[in-house]
């Protein structure tokens, strides 16, 4: 039994290790197309296609590496800075509402109770799970009545009350003991005191790992945008992406590279506290 059990363990190590290989593949081919000049690109794409066939031969390490491409991204080309900008006011008044509304709920719905708050939280499961095509018409309808549509408010107030970082810090702080925050009663605190100074200590890996899936989420965030924003200049980065044409495939392979860093970055940084955040078992005593 026990060679049986190595055995599976190996082979789901291999399968892991497969798995993990194939997700690498288009960033590594981002990656190179980024060091490839136009007449290398052209070669790979557009012959190919031109001459029928299904498939692309491609090569990770560029026969003639150049910057080129992140140059004319960075310097010629001022579109890309807007966009960015776009993208970093879109998701940081996201994060930033999710902190203020999304944290207090939360912790008020998992100290409750009672039957009320466990049927609000029921239907916040049910809207999580619900996909944005489901909502879409009905999100349509009321930001246009209020004249939010081609805004980038079209865009932040349904993901600034979204049910899913609240479904994460909930799961946070249950975690708290009642006898806790019974100890911190007798001692004097108020309910503010205790969730200012207690709660959100406690809990701040949860809440930490909600902001950073939803940075992750909304920083990619294709749907709404192309939904309810008519004017490209007001488009985050996730959205936009230079023509791939002859003599400009190059300039799309940077800009596809360079809105890919900020995610990779805080993943990156983050990936530690997201893991905890995510699987807490138990509260910090």
């Amino acid at each position: 039994m026990r060679y049986v059990a190595e055995g599976i363990h190996l082979l789901l190590k291999i399968l892991v290790i497969m798995g993990a290989a194939l997700a690498v593949i288009p960033l590594l081919i981002l990656l190179s197309g980024t060091f490839m000049g136009e007449m290398e690109l052209d070669q790979l794409l557009f012959q190919g296609a031109d001459s029928g066939a299904r498939h692309v031969v491609w090569h990770m390490i560029p026969l003639y590496p150049t910057f080129k491409n992140i140059v004319e991204l960075l310097f010629d080309t001022p579109e890309y800075y807007v966009l960015f900008w776009n993208s970093v006011k879109i998701v940081g008044v996201v994060i930033a509402g999710q902190l203020v509304f999304a944290v207090p709920a939360a912790w008020g719905l998992s100290r409750s109770g009672s039957r009320w708050a466990n049927l609000i939280f029921g239907l916040y499961m049910f809207c999580m799970i619900l996909p944005f095509q489901v909502t879409m018409l009905s999100q349509y309808i009321v930001l246009n009545r209020l004249n939010m549509i081609n805004t980038h408010w079209a865009i932040i107030l349904p993901l600034m009350f979204s049910t899913f970082p609240i479904f994460i810090m909930y799961s946070a702080f249950e975690q708290i003991p009642d006898s806790v925050v019974e100890a911190a009663r007798l001692d004097g605190a108020g309910s503010f005191t205790i969730f200012l100074h207690m709660a959100i200590p406690i809990a701040k890996r949860g809440i930490i790992a909600a902001v950073i899936l939803g940075f992750l989420e909304y920083w990619n965030v294709v749907e709404q945008p192309v939904v309810f924003l008519k004017d490209k200049y007001l488009w985050p980065l996730s959205v936009y992406l230079p023509n791939v044409t002859e003599g400009s495939a190059g300039r799309a392979f940077a800009f596809a590279l360079f809105s890919c860093i900020p995610s990779l970055i805080v993943f990156y940084v983050g990936r530690g506290i997201l893991a905890d955040g995510i699987s807490i078992g138990s509260a910090e005593d």
